[in-house]
């Protein structure tokens, strides 16, 4: 068979930019397949609301992007991209007035802790010296770690669920509101195996590399992986969908940067029942609702601490945090939902005109909600901020449908790639001793519904290009073999 090229990638999100990088240094003749006007996926930026307004469509801050071996390796710097870093990476502000912040000194932030600071300073700061070794070994699919010592630590921590951790190492409220805040970004219930997790890892990254943004918006992540994929020369296609087989060019490799779902539809007639089947079992995570506003002003915190950080979390206590999530996983609509904002336009003045503000937050809802939380998400603010309505110029919503719309990947509004509970977090999306390969030779699934799953870090399409150098091309590669 006549070969068009050596690898065809279809999505250009963060993950197939990755792979196509990958296989594209190593000498493969690579073609990256976009459905969308834009390459970038979760990470694209675009005037949503009024002309000047740049708001991030998806992803909008990026602490596994600051840990990324790939993006390191890569040196996205040198490639236009800059980082922006708030003095703290999250803020959490209660009803008394009281703030946690989360900052990269374990000391200061234990202090807005209070009672608990002593105990965070135990807890937690053994584990920001090893941080970096850690996140080698998170960022890999299931294997022997490099760092068993600092992953024993840390799967120790959080083999129990949030709720049971902070009952364990906390006692006050702010303490255990602040790792509650940190524990949903999992879309769990805080009582579920494991949910405290990702809340730790979070933690961690705070304290290792702050949760930064990017300037001129998520786009420049995009903008910097597209340039060193072309100066490769690599070929890049968009306004192309792929709905069928027979919209793909001929390829020695294949890797799929699309949900399974997206996988069984493109490839029915050709996967094996019995994989089609594992696929179909893969549980997906909750959806959000995401607002974006244009704003006269910068947010009108009550506590101005929160103007510290570009991250705040609203949602008061850990149990209503955990009542929240409780209910959008149980299939319902929280009255007072754990809302996340972003206020990149404090500290990236190119965000919005002159003297005026981009707000960015989302909430969680059930699979495939129909419902607009315009109202609840903004009485969050509101709670916390008040006069916040006053201040908005125009908003932008996006329900389920609409996300799913925009990205296909985003089935039933779910933007993680999947559910992130016990046995996903192993077997993802099935229960495969290859992470990445299907049954198909030659065809590779490299979307965050594969290790280590969602955010931006491009790792799941580095791991899969890397699986499909060695089993296509016989090539053993690795990132220090990279540099």
């Amino acid at each position: 068979m006549r070969y068009e090229y050596d690898a065809v990638v279809v999505g250009s999100g963060p993950n197939g930019l990755g792979a196509a990088i990958t296989l594209a240094e190593h000498g493969c003749s690579v073609l990256v397949l976009e459905a969308h006007e834009q390459l970038g996926g979760g990470a694209r930026t675009a005037e949503l609301t009024l002309p000047g307004f740049a708001h991030d469509v998806c992803s909008a801050i990026h602490p596994m992007a600051a840990l990324s071996p790939l993006f390191r390796h890569l040196a996205l710097d040198k490639l236009g991209l800059q980082w922006v870093e708030p003095m703290a990476a999250l803020a959490h502000p209660l009803d008394d007035g009281r703030v946690m912040l989360l900052k990269r000194s374990v000391d200061e932030t234990a202090d807005s802790l209070e009672r608990d600071g002593s105990a965070y300073r135990n807890r937690v700061g053994p584990m920001v010296t090893d941080t970096q070794r850690l996140f080698q070994d998170l960022f890999k699919p299931l294997g022997w770690p490099q760092h068993p010592r600092a992953l024993a630590r840390f799967g120790w921590a959080t083999m129990q669920s949030a709720q049971a951790l902070v009952k364990r190492w906390f006692d006050d409220a702010p303490a255990k509101a602040l790792f509650g805040g940190c524990a949903a970004h999992s879309f769990l219930p805080l009582d579920a195996p494991f949910s405290s997790a990702i809340g730790l890892a979070l933690l961690l990254a705070g304290h290792a590399t702050g949760w930064p943004c990017a300037k001129n918006g998520s786009r420049a992540i995009t903008n910097a992986l597209a340039e060193h994929l072309l100066s490769l020369g690599a070929h890049v296609r968009t306004n192309h969908r792929v709905t069928q087989w027979s919209d793909l060019p001929n390829a020695r490799a294949i890797l799929f940067d699309t949900s399974p779902q997206a996988l069984m539809r493109i490839a029915a007639d050709r996967l094996p029942t019995s994989y089609k089947e594992q696929l179909s079992r893969f549980r997906a995570a909750p959806g959000v609702f995401k607002i974006d506003w244009a704003l006269d002003g910068p947010i009108p915190w009550q506590a101005n601490a929160c103007l510290q950080a570009a991250t705040v979390h609203l949602g008061g206590t850990f149990n209503e945090i955990a009542a929240s999530e409780a209910a959008t996983n149980r299939g319902l609509h929280s009255e007072r939902p754990f809302v996340l904002v972003a206020q990149q336009s404090l500290f990236d003045p190119t965000r919005a005109p002159s003297g005026k503000h981009t707000g960015w937050a989302y909430c969680h809802v059930p699979r495939s909600s129909t419902k607009d939380m315009t109202s609840a998400v903004e009485r969050q603010v509101e709670r916390f901020a008040p006069g916040f309505r006053d201040r908005i110029l125009a908003r932008h919503t996006l329900t389920t449908a609409e996300l799913f719309a925009y990205n296909e990947n985003y089935e039933g509004g779910d933007i993680t790639g999947g559910a992130n509970d016990f046995r996903q977090m192993f077997a993802r999306p099935t229960l495969n001793l290859v992470a990445y390969a299907t049954p198909l030779r030659g065809v590779y699934l490299c979307s965050s519904s594969t290790p280590p799953g969602g955010g931006v870090h491009g790792m799941c399409g580095y791991h899969a290009a890397r699986l499909a150098l060695r089993q296509v091309f016989g090539k053993r590669i690795g990132l220090d073999a990279q540099r």
